[in-house]
């Protein structure tokens, strides 16, 4: 195991985001372990009342082999150094050393003139000081983000927008260059280790979220904390979720800029005080939440956490938003076992921070209306008729223009309504998303899949023509219901009559 003589000290207590009771030494390569000493004022090096030598938090000094890489990064990677200098590792003596030392047999030890070193920080490698944070994060859908190679994002960057044109010692049949500078930077690669001992320059650099790493662990710390600052205050600003957080599947940086909350925040980013080490809201800021604050920072009756769905009550990425430990069972994650109301009561907490029980449980009426409404009306009809839709087009995917049409209105329009609706984003959630919606589902979607039916109705193929019969009576099912009847001139007669009248209305106001 790497660095197993450092396990031990730091077994005993976790505290988020600093480093803990690390072994240090001088002259030793492997540093001895030191007691925690609650005295503020005793010397680094005598003993209290009989105790031994010890210091708060850190190791006494920077080890010998630490120093080693300082002396020359210094001067090779002045960048590099001044950041680490600026660092709460810094302050606690934790080295270059502690984090990137390995043991011979590890998959990727990387011989580095007279030491064993890891090119890669794995949350492995992190957890021998932050055990508690890695254990959360790894129960969550974070470190599970390199799982992708079967999804139809992954289809679209591989074969349809990609070719296997960029060919390394790693991959000699080539791959994507699409897929590793898009999907993998943010969902993470599966990095491979070359005879060598170097990476493969496919699969690295990358800090993507749930990166596969040679020593079989999931996720990258660094991909919210950066290196080598590793800064608390850079993961609670809303810029670092907005790395993979945007864009047109799921803008939610852009959405919470556009929010009263992420307008707050930027008016009054001064007074965040982004760099405390007790991060609770409304005693140490109240100007505005960030990501941070409602998904994972703690308040005054819960703790941080590193699992970023535990606060929330619907998974807005599939087809049909579900509760969270559905999904979470599917992938036999921890969250299983916490049901969508607990999560819910955990953010409504970090809410009535500022405001009322009215606010926010009406907040919540709003939130699960739009959700609704996005189920019932677009994405399980919609489904049901791509379903019958399928064995009237090329089984290839996205080889039909209906392939197209269907994912963009349930990845891309159906997903920024839903995130809008939760973040209190109301441009997204009607110009760029429901309008979105029922302008493609509407005038694409629906002749695109009459199409099918007019091109397959008079087949040869028996099987054809009774596909397109059910697809065609399906199309007439769900557009005679009362969330589409409108379109066919069927509009309720007293709704018709309500709106007339307040067209009128409206029109004496304003027509001249």
């Amino acid at each position: 195991m790497r660095l197993s003589f450092v396990l031990s000290a730091c077994a005993t207590a976790t505290v988020a985001l600093s480093p803990l009771l690390i072994p240090a030494a001088s002259e030793l390569d492997a540093p001895e372990a030191v007691i925690a000493n609650h005295s503020p004022h005793a010397p680094a090096h005598s003993s209290v009342h009989g105790a031994p030598a010890a210091q708060a938090i850190g190791l006494t000094e920077i080890s010998k082999a630490s120093q080693e890489c300082i002396d020359c990064h210094r001067k090779e990677s002045p960048g590099l150094y001044q950041q680490w200098g600026d660092s709460r590792h810094y302050r606690g003596n934790v080295g270059c050393y502690e984090c990137h030392a390995a043991d011979p047999d590890d998959p990727d030890a990387l011989r580095h003139y007279d030491r064993w070193i890891s090119i890669i920080v794995s949350p492995k490698d992190c957890a021998r000081c932050h055990s508690r944070e890695v254990e959360e994060f790894l129960g969550s859908h974070h470190s599970k983000g390199g799982r992708i190679l079967g999804s139809l994002d992954n289809v679209l960057a591989e074969v349809v927008e990609g070719n296997n044109g960029l060919v390394t010692e790693g991959f000699p049949g080539g791959v994507s260059a699409a897929a590793v500078s898009g999907c993998w930077q943010c969902h993470g690669s599966e990095v491979k280790v070359l005879a060598d001992g170097k990476l493969d320059p496919a699969t690295w650099p990358n800090t993507g979220i749930g990166r596969i790493n040679p020593d079989g662990s999931e996720g990258s710390c660094s991909a919210c904390h950066s290196r080598h600052r590793f800064s608390a205050a850079q993961a609670r600003h809303p810029d670092t979720c907005g790395k993979c957080h945007m864009g047109p599947d799921h803008p939610q940086k852009e959405i919470y800029e556009e929010s009263k909350h992420g307008i707050a925040f930027f008016a009054g980013i001064d007074d965040m005080n982004l760099d405390a080490n007790k991060w609770i809201v409304g005693e140490d800021y109240f100007v505005a939440p960030t990501c941070a604050t409602c998904h994972m920072s703690a308040t005054k009756d819960q703790p941080v956490t590193h699992d970023i769905g535990m606060r929330i009550s619907w998974n807005n990425r599939p087809v049909v938003s579900v509760r969270p430990e559905d999904s979470d069972a599917k992938m036999n994650l921890p969250g299983k076992d916490v049901p969508w109301q607990t999560r819910r009561k955990s953010m409504k907490n970090v809410c009535l921070n500022c405001h009322n029980t009215q606010w926010v449980d009406n907040f919540y009426v709003q939130y699960d209306g739009l959700v609704d409404l996005y189920n019932e009306k677009y994405a399980k009809p919609g489904r049901a008729l791509y379903e019958l839709a399928k064995p009237l087009k090329n089984p290839v995917p996205f080889s039909n223009k209906v392939d197209f049409i269907w994912f963009e209105l349930w990845h891309h329009e159906g997903r920024r309504a839903r995130h809008a609706a939760s973040m209190m984003g109301p441009d997204y959630t009607h110009w760029h998303g429901t309008y979105d919606l029922a302008k493609n589902f509407y005038t694409e979607y629906i002749p695109e899949l009459n199409e099918l039916v007019e091109a397959n109705k008079h087949s040869d193929d028996a099987a054809k023509v009774e596909a397109a019969a059910a697809l065609e009576a399906k199309i007439a099912e769900v557009l005679a219901t009362d969330d589409h009847k409108w379109i066919l001139g069927q509009m309720d007669p007293q709704e018709a009559a309500r709106r007339a009248a307040a067209a009128k209305e409206f029109r004496s106001r304003y027509d001249k």
